[in-house]
């Protein structure tokens, strides 16, 4: 276990590319037309800034700004599934003052409160079943907060065993709705029920979770280590925007999803006094349904490979580079309408995400300043 001695600053930046090709089905309604929607995701970037001050060598305070999570999906234009998702975008970004305390030479107990902004925002096309689509936007912006709490005890030279908890955070979103190029008999339909002007309630739990893990040196250069974890996604609570223009009741349905969860091995070798490098591999498993994956989520059962390095410059700086490659495999859709598109209805979309992957790239920079 390390005594930090002094104040810390790190900076760190990331960058996800995911590959998602959508192949469409026998099955789906051919009024839908053939279009698969293009890479959804592609690039998408990341970062965060972290503070530690050192008020004794035993206690120190800290604070963060980083992401928490993030998804945004853009699907082209005239893509078979438009009346399921054009656009999404869901973000957590944290700010987590944080305390962490030597209790004596084997216990160490940390704590954090997160205070976490969410983003939200949708795009769906409506069917106005004669000439252009119209369109159903919700946008809204909430702050929610949870506590993180993290105990790290030293077995042994070498050898020490942490466990973290990460509290949920309730996101309420509640966004009016906006529709756009509606047909007047289709905007009619969508007043007399009452959802022209209707508050959608997008309530949304950020999972809870808790991970444990273990490390131990084999010797002055090799390292193993190791965790397992689990996490509430059956709490996420997130909700499917839509609507079927014949007879419009709603504009949500649930989704449900599974808790999961988490195992990783890994190695560390310290190459030399100033090169450390770490590689490992991890499953997270499933949160959906791998045969009825929500276009608004194209992600779930992952295989993680991932290897980094960080270079100790001097005793202020170093610095640090990670890269992970994430295969998901194959995710199938089957959303089903229940009316045909004919008449208003979505239609039925079936068809698959065929060999998902996803490449991380992240860097980190670092500063020790006296005290």
């Amino acid at each position: 276990m390390t005594r930090l001695v002094g104040n810390h600053l790190t900076l760190g930046a990331q960058a996800l590319h995911a590959d998602l090709g959508f192949s469409i089905g026998d099955s789906t309604s051919p009024a839908l037309g053939g279009g698969a929607g293009g890479n959804p995701i592609g690039w998408f970037p990341g970062g965060g800034v972290f503070y530690s001050h050192s008020v004794s060598p035993d206690l120190k305070l800290g604070i963060a700004l980083t992401g928490n999570f993030g998804s945004a999906v853009k699907y082209d234009s005239g893509w078979a599934g438009r009346y399921y998702l054009q656009e999404g975008t869901l973000l957590g970004v944290s700010i987590l003052p944080s305390v962490a305390w030597r209790v004596n030479d084997r216990l160490s107990l940390g704590a954090s409160l997160n205070v976490m902004h969410g983003t939200f925002e949708t795009k769906v096309a409506v069917n106005n079943i004669v000439g252009a689509d119209g369109q159903l936007s919700l946008e809204d912006n909430a702050w929610g907060v949870g506590a993180n709490l993290g105990l790290l005890y030293e077995l042994g030279p070498g050898s020490r065993f942490g466990i973290t908890y990460t509290s949920p955070v309730d996101l309420d979103f509640r966004a009016p709705a906006s529709f756009g190029g509606l047909a007047p008999g289709i905007q009619a339909l969508l007043s007399s029920r009452g959802l022209i002007d209707a508050n959608v309630d997008l309530g949304m739990t950020v999972p809870q979770g808790v991970m444990a893990s273990v490390y131990h040196e084999l010797g002055p250069r090799w390292a193993v280590m190791g965790n397992v974890g689990w996490q509430q996604w059956s709490q996420f609570g997130r909700v499917d925007v839509g609507v079927d223009s014949n007879d419009p009741v709603s504009l949500t349905s649930s989704l449900d999803f599974d808790d999961t969860w988490h195992v990783a091995v890994g190695t560390q070798f310290r190459y030399s006094d100033a090169w450390t490098f770490n590689a490992g591999v991890a499953y997270d498993s499933a949160f959906q349904d791998n045969a009825r994956v929500a276009v608004a989520l194209p992600a779930n059962a992952v295989w993680r490979f991932g290897i980094g390095g960080q270079k100790q410059e001097s005793p202020a700086f170093r610095w640090g580079w990670s890269l992970a490659y994430v295969h998901g495999g194959d995710m199938n859709v089957d959303l089903r309408g229940n009316v045909p598109v004919a008449i208003g209805g979505r239609g039925d979309l079936v068809g698959s995400f065929e060999d998902v992957s996803t490449v991380f790239l992240a860097a980190s920079l670092s500063w020790t300043f006296d005290r």
